[in-house]
């Protein structure tokens, strides 16, 4: 089994209901088990800063599915839930990112470990922090480290 870390984001619709929701399709992920999940967070958005603010949070998965058909697995999910892939930054209905797994380091045009700039942004690391807080990103540093650095970003808990 290898340790992964899944982020979850939406601001289009009922992004609560539709994060929550996801939460419970992560576990018909077969071959894998959702160990713990964090708080529900409102976000400010990232790059186009004309939008609604997002709903965010991590998962911790225990897989025997390789990467890529774990990330496959996910991109189901986004697309049961309406997702489109338009613009970067753009609203979304449903955003699944694989952010790590296990310690792999990758860097393919499908799949980049650990996920680039997760190390850069609040949305991803206060909810990683709450459920693996000692985590380390290989190449970045413990994950309560690199928040600090990103006290600027505007993010609220909402919901445990």
């Amino acid at each position: 089994m290898t340790l992964a870390y899944v982020a979850l984001g939406a601001n289009l619709g009922s992004p609560v209901v539709t994060v929550n929701a996801a939460i419970g399709h992560l576990d018909g992920i077969p071959l894998s088990r959702r160990l713990a999940g964090s708080s529900l967070y409102r976000t400010a958005p990232v790059g186009l800063k004309h939008q609604p603010d997002f709903i965010n949070a991590v998962v911790a998965m225990e897989t025997e599915l390789p990467a890529r058909e774990l990330l496959d697995q996910l991109f189901a999910i986004e697309a049961h839930f309406g997702r489109q892939r338009s613009v970067p930054n753009a609203p979304r209905t449903l955003d699944l990112d694989l952010l790590l797994y296990g310690d792999l380091t990758l860097d393919t045009p499908a799949l980049m470990l650990p996920h680039p700039r997760m190390h850069e942004r609040a949305f991803v690391l206060a909810p990683l922090a709450e459920i693996a807080p000692a985590l380390a990103i290989p190449g970045q540093g413990r994950v309560a480290d690199l928040l600090a650095a990103c006290a600027d970003q505007r993010i609220e808990r909402i919901a445990p």
